[in-house]
């Protein structure tokens, strides 16, 4: 059997899983979360071996959640479960370390072929977030950086580390951590040295003063 920690801001959807979980003899929900930091605590109490993962949530998303969860070394497997497909939200949730990405219109023998591949450690993949994916892969999105991502950008380009640029804004560093990995997605690169030279060639940066 296979235990279930259920992740999502809306009690109705939390309810409906719920129920279509508890029906199959295959799964054993542990317990439920309605946004990522309730999420984490709930996770190192119970131990479930699969967590459906909203993304958007208020107060702390579910990316921030999925790198919390890994920084704490919790093993359950992350499956987010999400009305998004976008480039950034595939990319990020992948990065921070979830296991999977299933949007929530799939049916319900889909959804629960993926939950055992996660608890599996196999990754899932929903057919239109695959086909996102191997595009970002062959072509980075050209998705403009959002306020926040710039001014996080722009501290740690003046040489700040993520504690102190989270400081600066009054946020926490994962989140400054989340920033920077949806930066390094529509960038398409895979560090901080590459985001802040991109940003500068693509002119998200002031040139420097030479």
């Amino acid at each position: 059997m296979i235990s279930l920690l259920i992740v999502d801001d809306h009690p109705v959807v939390r309810d409906g899983l719920r129920g279509m979980f508890s029906a199959d003899q295959r799964f054993d929900v542990l317990g439920e979360a309605a946004d990522g930091a309730e999420a984490v605590a709930v996770a190192q109490r119970l131990e479930p071996d699969v967590i459906l993962m909203d993304l958007r949530m208020p107060r702390t998303d579910g990316v921030t959640a999925i790198t919390e969860l890994a920084d704490r070394g919790v093993p359950a497997r992350v499956l987010v479960l999400t009305t998004y497909d976008s480039d950034s939200d595939v990319l990020a949730a992948i990065q921070a370390g979830a296991t999977g990405y299933v949007l929530k219109d799939a049916p319900r023998d889909e959804l629960f072929r993926a939950v055992e591949a996660a608890a599996r450690g196999e990754a899932v993949l929903a057919p239109t977030v695959a086909t996102r994916l191997m595009g970002q892969v062959r072509q980075p999105a050209a998705e403009p950086l959002s306020q926040r991502e710039l001014e996080v950008l722009e501290l740690i380009a003046g040489g700040m580390t993520n504690r102190e640029a989270a400081r600066q804004l009054f946020i926490s560093e994962s989140t400054v951590k989340t920033y920077l990995l949806q930066v390094y997605a529509k960038l398409g690169v895979n560090d901080r040295a590459a985001a802040v030279a991109t940003a500068f060639a693509e002119g998200y940066l002031p040139a420097r003063d030479r």
